[in-house]
């Protein structure tokens, strides 16, 4: 029995009934394709299990296709799965897009410089995706100043106080955390809240500030700011949360906890539930987090959600744009909303 052979672009062309260039283009530059031609060609490309060669296209193009991210470090399991599902999208994405990851690891900022070294020297790597983006990173000028395409998930912080960042000129995509923060305290200011303290990181943490500004906002807002209560954690963790909650509850009319992360949360509520069952006539205090990690649902913690896969898939049309030689193609900065999960933490007082 003679071997099937193998399927081509034409083969796939036929199959989608679009031309060979409209492949080519999915496979190349998928943002130029409209979305419904674009899943008819993929949906081609799967059914006749073709695989693009490779080798020939990373001569002709002298490009890689393959974008460098550092493993981030770990943390206590809980606010890093949020890195954990942007890597996952990420790499989902980056499939579609004819792309590939490749992780690699480093200790801190210059040891991530230089395998960006390492990595554009060894293997011809197209481009870079930066996390945990601070205030003077380095690695953007690295980066900027060597002419590499990269993306960072993370505003830069140099400006963290106007908020947007949009006087920086490289590609971010990046979470709305003040409005995440200002749609939970305006969800306990509806339920009837006035006293809501906010359980965050130091002062100077860009995201943590970020997320502080928004619970500020919504208190102002209401007229309440006045009488804002604030406690800030060194690091992000349960027991770190439960300490900073235990602390704003020293006063009986705050009836409400705005939390930097999931992480603080889940200590606050556990320091909440101790105090109902000590001070049983003390009003109820609600609780927010911000993440919505799995345990935030396992808990029936009300918590902001972020929509990391949003962030990827802006991620890879932003790196995909620089990497085809078309930087401006699309917007290079993208503050993507997060929307609040409501659960049953939070509650009117009594």
């Amino acid at each position: 029995m003679a071997q099937e052979s193998r399927p081509t672009l034409a083969t796939v062309a036929a199959h989608a009934k679009v031309s060979r260039q409209t492949v080519s283009n999915v496979l190349n530059s998928p943002e130029v394709v409209l979305p419904d031609t674009r899943e008819r060609v993929l949906r081609a490309i799967a059914e006749l299990d073709y695989r693009p060669n490779v080798v020939a296209r990373q001569l002709r193009t002298r490009r890689s296709y393959v974008l460098g991210l550092r493993m981030p470090p770990t943390t206590d399991g809980i606010s890093g799965q949020v890195l954990d599902r942007f890597l996952h999208a990420l790499t989902d994405e980056a499939q579609r897009a004819g792309l590939r990851v490749m992780l690699f690891t480093a200790d801190d900022d210059e040891a991530e410089i230089r395998e960006y070294e390492n990595l554009r020297a060894t293997t011809g790597i197209d481009g870079f995706v930066l996390t945990a983006t601070h205030e003077g990173d380095p690695r953007t000028r690295w980066l900027a100043d060597h002419d590499v395409p990269f993306v960072s998930f993370g505003r830069p912080w140099d400006d963290a106080g106007t908020g947007d960042g949009t006087s920086h000129e490289h590609a971010w995509v990046d979470i709305d955390g003040r409005a995440g923060t200002r749609a939970a305290t305006r969800h306990l200011l509806d339920a009837g809240h006035r006293h809501i303290a906010f359980l965050g990181w130091p002062e100077g943490s860009g995201v943590g500030d970020d997320r502080h500004a928004g619970w500020y906002e919504a208190l102002a807002d209401a007229g309440l700011a006045g009488d804002a209560v604030v406690h800030r954690t060194m690091d992000d963790g349960v027991a770190q949360g439960a300490a900073a909650a235990n602390r704003a509850l020293v006063r009986d009319d705050v009836t409400a906890l705005v939390c930097v992360s999931d992480s603080i949360a889940l200590g606050a509520l556990a320091a909440v539930r101790e105090l109902a069952t000590s001070r049983p006539d003390r009003a109820p205090v609600a609780v927010t987090g911000f993440d919505d990690t799995p345990v935030a649902g396992a808990v029936d913690l009300t918590s902001v959600a972020q929509p990391v896969g949003d962030v990827a898939a802006r991620a890879v049309e932003l790196l995909r744009a620089q990497i085809d030689g078309r930087p401006d193609a699309v917007n290079r900065q993208a503050l993507i909303e997060p929307y609040l999960v409501v659960r049953g933490t939070t509650r009117a007082p009594r």
